[in-house]
């Protein structure tokens, strides 16, 4: 086994992608959402590693130290998967175990569905397999109103300034703040005439699961792009009406490899994925393995719960390798 995580780049596709990588074994593909990086990770490299998995984690298109295409149609869910898909080859396998966390976890759903060939099982956390309805961006603005945080994020160039303006303050905010009234998730909804930052105060301490080496590692990375530090995952949230056009020829298409779904139950997802609709979602996944739901756990979820999460992820491990 090895030890200590490796970094390197890949190409992909025309975009050079940073992985860390640790161990020897079947690959395990982990991939990061929104705003986030491979650190995300940090607490899976070891325990996954040493129970005999290669675990690697790219900095997804656009993020932190990898490269950032300037056109925002360049990270359609298509592209996201296709660097998944690439990245397999890449790393000389033919077959990976791909975890996703928030935005990490429709592309890995998706890569399941589209190449089921390349994906020996799935894990998604946080977020379900999402449908593929027609402008979810219109459905969003009726249900949550125009201060909807993904309506907020399509303007160009207006949360890009916001966020890089203090890239370490925007971390503790987002990470180290939270979306709750009365105990209750809710979800992120900017009022008229306020500015995104304005709806999470900066944490006067972050969480137990939070360190101020955490926030600075991330935004070392992402302050590599400069005054574009969050752009590149921006777009992927500017391609949402884009992706339900795109998978409308897959649309029914289920997701049939082995699969895991762990969420908190303080998640903000959960304000906007009611039970029943939850329940459809999942019916989408016939082979699912196991519906793990985290208590007092937010929507950071392998960071918040590592110990949790490890332990599901090495029992559905265990699972497929039987």
């Amino acid at each position: 086994m090895n030890d200590a995580i490796k970094h390197s780049h890949v190409e992909v596709n025309g975009v050079r992608l940073h992985v860390a990588e640790q161990g020897e074994g079947p690959l395990v593909l982990l991939l990061h959402g929104f705003p986030e990086s491979w650190h995300s990770w940090r607490h899976q490299f070891a325990p996954l590693a040493a129970a005999g998995y290669r675990v690697v984690a790219p900095d997804q298109r656009g993020y932190a130290r990898s490269e950032q295409p300037e056109r925002v149609d360049a990270y359609s869910l298509l592209h996201l998967v296709g660097d998944v898909t690439a990245l397999i080859g890449a790393l000389g396998e033919e077959r990976a175990v791909v975890v996703g966390h928030d935005w990490g976890a429709p592309v890995a759903w998706a890569t399941a569905a589209l190449r089921p060939d390349l994906v020996r099982g799935v894990a998604g956390l946080s977020v379900p397999p999402l449908p593929s309805g027609p402008r979810p961006l219109r459905e969003s603005r009726e249900n949550f109103g125009e201060g909807f945080y993904q309506i907020y994020f399509q303007e160009p160039g207006r949360a890009d300034a916001e966020l890089a303006a203090d890239v370490k303050s925007s971390f503790r905010r987002i990470l180290g703040g939270g979306l709750l009234r009365e105990g209750k998730p809710q979800p992120w909804v900017v009022p008229e005439g306020k500015a995104l930052l304005d709806t999470i105060p900066e944490p006067a301490q972050l969480p137990a699961w939070l360190t101020e080496a955490d926030i600075d590692a991330l935004a070392a990375d992402y302050a590599l792009h400069g005054e574009h530090a969050f752009t590149g995952g921006l777009n992927w949230y500017r391609n949402i009406d884009r992706n339900a056009e795109l998978m409308a020829a897959f649309d029914g298409v289920t997701i049939d490899v082995p699969a895991l779904y762990v969420a908190g139950e303080q998640d903000m997802v959960n304000a906007l994925v009611p039970p029943a609709v939850l329940a459809h979602l999942l019916s989408r996944v016939p082979k699912l393995h196991r519906h793990v739901r985290l208590p007092d756990t937010g929507h950071w979820t392998q960071q918040e719960r590592p110990a949790e999460v490890n332990e599901a992820l090495l029992d559905f491990l265990k699972h497929l390798d039987a």
